[in-house]
């Protein structure tokens, strides 16, 4: 699936683009609305994600100038004005969808999945390891047949190592992912949500799925195969 993401705050660009990029979509980024406009014109997305106050075209106007090219893919707008009219103005424009700044990842990526459906584009819903098994559309995790219950993070936790398997992952890739981009990796916050994500998915199971590398941090494998 092809995202275009139009996003002029570095931090915040780069953030979403290496999380989108690794919950499997293939991201093309643009840091102004010209850009952006370019990009749209020239390729073929399955959705757009666009900031509201970009430099060149503002989100509208980029929005306005998509749809007056025949683009009718489903559109996110990302924006930290949080005021109705400014939402009303979004939707009747055309967009499909808006989320107010500061947000959580975990609930962008479902409403990207939520969109992805709405416009019949294939998108991932399972992930599985050994009897390992996640339904992104369900939200519901089983193992050997058991649902497991799960926090919020412990699912996004879960779900990051499931899309890495048998990478290492250190605990600044699982903090930034997880937590936010401002996360302060000097608390032992990735080794508590480890622990107990462990307890749920290997205590009682064979084989072992979750494992620690020394030095480097966690990865999901299962070393039986």
């Amino acid at each position: 699936m092809k995202i275009l993401l139009v996003e002029d705050e570095a931090k915040t660009a780069d953030y979403l683009k290496q999380g989108l990029t690794e919950a499997g979509f293939n991201v093309s980024l643009a840091r102004d609305g010209l850009d952006g406009l370019h990009l749209a014109l020239e390729d073929q997305f399955d959705l757009a994600i666009l900031d509201v106050m970009l430099p060149g075209l503002d989100g509208w106007q980029l929005l306005q100038a998509i749809r007056k090219q025949g683009c009718a893919w489903p559109v996110l707008f990302l924006t930290a004005r949080d005021q109705v009219q400014d939402r009303v103005k979004g939707l009747e424009l055309g967009a499909d969808d808006y989320l107010v700044k500061p947000f959580a990842f975990a609930e962008l990526l479902a409403r990207v999945r939520v969109l992805a459906r709405r416009g019949n584009t294939a998108v991932q819903d399972q992930l599985s390891v050994a009897d390992l098994q996640m339904d992104l559309l369900a939200h519901k995790v089983t193992r050997h047949g058991q649902r497991l219950d799960l926090t919020p993070k412990e699912y996004a936790l879960l779900e990051l190592l499931l899309r890495r398997q048998g990478e290492v992952l250190p605990r600044t890739l699982i903090a930034a992912q997880v937590w936010d981009m401002n996360f302060d990796s000097d608390t032992n916050v990735v080794e508590v949500a480890i622990k107990r994500l462990r307890s749920k998915v290997d205590e009682g199971f064979e084989p072992k799925l979750i494992h620690t590398v020394r030095g480097m941090g966690y990865l999901l494998e299962d070393q039986t195969q």
